[in-house]
């Protein structure tokens, strides 16, 4: 059963299409790791991420990913770097998953803003068995997602709202759990993978951690085109 990263399905069409021709980006599996990133105090008080912020804005327009949403990545992938250093997760793979998930939290006219919650909020549609979702009852009261009857995936990596309360982190310092922050949700992502996959700079590791985090083939696929764009320098 998907645990995280439900696609709502008026968006795979969406985002899975238009997507330009990535038939020059290498093919390796695991994906490449992209920019390295600059040395950051992941423990400093706040939105630690803006540390990243030069870094962010030198990628930012030939990637087409806001320079926020970049921080976020970049921060998630540093924290388990020194939390987790035998994953060895990249930031291009989280940015891949957001990609695919939400255009980087920008679904359906939703925006970034400097704080990097999402407004208005993403959610997805009710898992209710149609049109191929999987069936899964409220979990969460409809706190996270405002329906009492199903879940639905919530925020830019499509949590599942009961995977979401397992496995959430404080990632920008506020004290609060939010789904739809980017910087919560990028990290609770990478920490999920590294949790799943183990080692994810082996194609083992990271192809099970994107089992884990949504079991297609296709999705895989896809997240791994988007996210090898990244590591060259391109938009997926």
């Amino acid at each position: 059963m998907q645990k995280a990263g439900v696609i709502v399905a008026v968006a795979v069409t969406a985002l899975l299409t238009g997507c330009g021709s990535l038939a020059s980006i290498p093919g390796d599996m695991p994906p490449g790791p992209g920019v390295a990133l600059p040395v950051i105090d992941i423990d400093a008080p706040g939105r630690a991420a803006t540390q990243l912020r030069g870094w962010a804005d030198e990628q930012s327009d030939a990637l087409g990913i806001a320079p926020v949403a970049l921080e976020a990545y970049g921060y998630a992938a540093a924290v388990l770097a020194r939390s987790a250093p035998e994953c060895g997760i990249a930031w291009t793979t989280i940015a891949g998953i957001a990609s695919v998930e939400s255009g980087h939290g920008t679904h359906r006219g939703a925006d970034v803003d400097d704080s990097g919650t999402v407004r208005p909020a993403i959610i997805g549609v009710a898992l209710d068995g149609t049109k191929g979702n999987a069936v899964i009852r409220d979990t969460d009261g409809g706190r996270l997602d405002g329906d009492t009857t199903y879940d639905r995936a919530v925020g830019p990596l499509q949590f599942i709202p009961e995977t979401w309360q397992r496995w959430a982190v404080d990632a920008n310092g506020d004290g609060v759990l939010d789904p739809q922050n980017i910087d919560d949700a990028a990290l609770t992502a990478a920490r999920y993978l590294c949790t799943r996959g183990g080692n994810l700079t082996s194609a083992d590791g990271w192809q099970r951690a994107l089992f884990a985090y949504n079991q297609s083939n296709k999705y895989m696929q896809v997240v791994r085109d988007r996210a090898a764009a990244y590591s060259i320098g391109r938009r997926a």
